[in-house]
């Protein structure tokens, strides 16, 4: 596989990981937000500020534990194993040597940032005295690639995790940079999240040029039976299925009358919808198919159809 095109950020790492660069952040017991109220929908929920607006703080502290906990399950279970792989030079797909020193500084940052989170999870407890509910053992991703994989012969599965892992870097980028910028959230979570964003930038490019490199020398073939396993992949990647359940497992943990309790779930269900085209998320993750080349394939372009707005459909 040629390196052609591969720009390695080693210089960088070195210069300006966070692993390298922070010093170990502390929440603050003041009166912000540890979670952001547009990320937990449920405490702005009519039912919730008309009958238990009082149960706000303890309901936006266990989805600050659930985000940590997807954050390490994302982190250590998925993008280190790929990265780590590839590093060790395991991977399916050979990688230059580059490649496989910046996969590692991968796991490096990865790891720490999973380190970091159990931190904040730690500060968390003690500081609030509130214990997190059992959270969920697996993440969006966890579900959507094995689907994905089961779609291709035996020999693309690698192929599969990488553009995988590459959708979801990117992805966790954008949803990062957000959290990061609401004012309303104590500084000490949003510097968490900015030092976060910090690294996945890297990371989201070192994972884009990856797959460009493998797409370039993918046979049309392949290509074609990776575009059939994409729409799967996306169909079980952008759900809400496993937030909503842990919501109604919230919800199970408020002291309020059964009145209460139904309607909330009523509107829990409620917020379902299915995400398009005009989704920012699926905005983002066809960019990326397109800045690596993937998009331009035809196959891909028809199999992802429904994600593309119409001007941009194969006829």
């Amino acid at each position: 596989m040629s390196a052609f095109h591969y720009q390695s950020f080693a210089d960088d790492w070195e210069r300006r990981a966070t692993i390298r660069t922070r010093p170990r952040r502390v929440l603050e017991n003041d009166g912000n937000l540890i979670f952001p109220l547009c990320r937990q929908p449920l405490v702005l929920s009519a039912t919730f500020l008309e009958h238990c607006p009082q149960w706000r703080d303890y309901v936006l502290t266990q989805s600050f534990y659930k985000f940590i906990n997807d954050v390490v399950i994302f982190e250590t279970e998925i993008v280190d194993k790929t990265a780590r792989s590839i590093a060790k030079n395991r991977f399916s797909l050979p990688f230059p040597l580059a490649c496989r020193y910046d996969a590692m500084t991968v796991v490096v940052d990865e790891d720490y940032h999973a380190l970091v989170a159990l931190d904040f999870l730690q500060q968390a407890v003690e500081m609030t005295g509130i214990e997190p509910l059992d959270l969920p053992g697996q993440i969006e991703l966890s579900r959507a690639l094995p689907a994905a994989q089961a779609k291709v012969p035996a020999h693309l599965h690698d192929a599969v995790e990488l553009i995988a892992v590459a959708i979801a870097e990117n992805t966790v980028t954008h949803d990062v940079a957000a959290f990061s910028k609401d004012a309303s959230v104590k500084p000490s979570v949003r510097g968490l999240m900015a030092d976060h964003l910090f690294d996945e930038g890297r990371h989201a490019r070192f994972w884009t040029q990856l797959v460009r490199i493998y797409w370039q020398s993918a046979t049309a073939q392949d290509r074609d039976s990776i575009a059939q396993a994409l729409p799967v992949f996306l169909g079980r990647y952008l759900t809400n299925d496993l937030q909503q359940d842990f919501d109604l497992q919230l919800i199970g943990h408020l002291d309020i009358s059964a009145d209460t309790r139904l309607a909330l779930r009523h509107e829990i269900h409620a917020l379902a919808f299915p995400i398009t085209h005009q989704h920012p998320l699926v905005t983002n993750i066809m960019g990326l198919l397109r800045h690596s080349g993937v998009l331009q394939t035809p196959s891909v372009a028809q199999a992802l159809s429904a994600y593309l707005p119409v001007q941009g459909r194969l006829a």
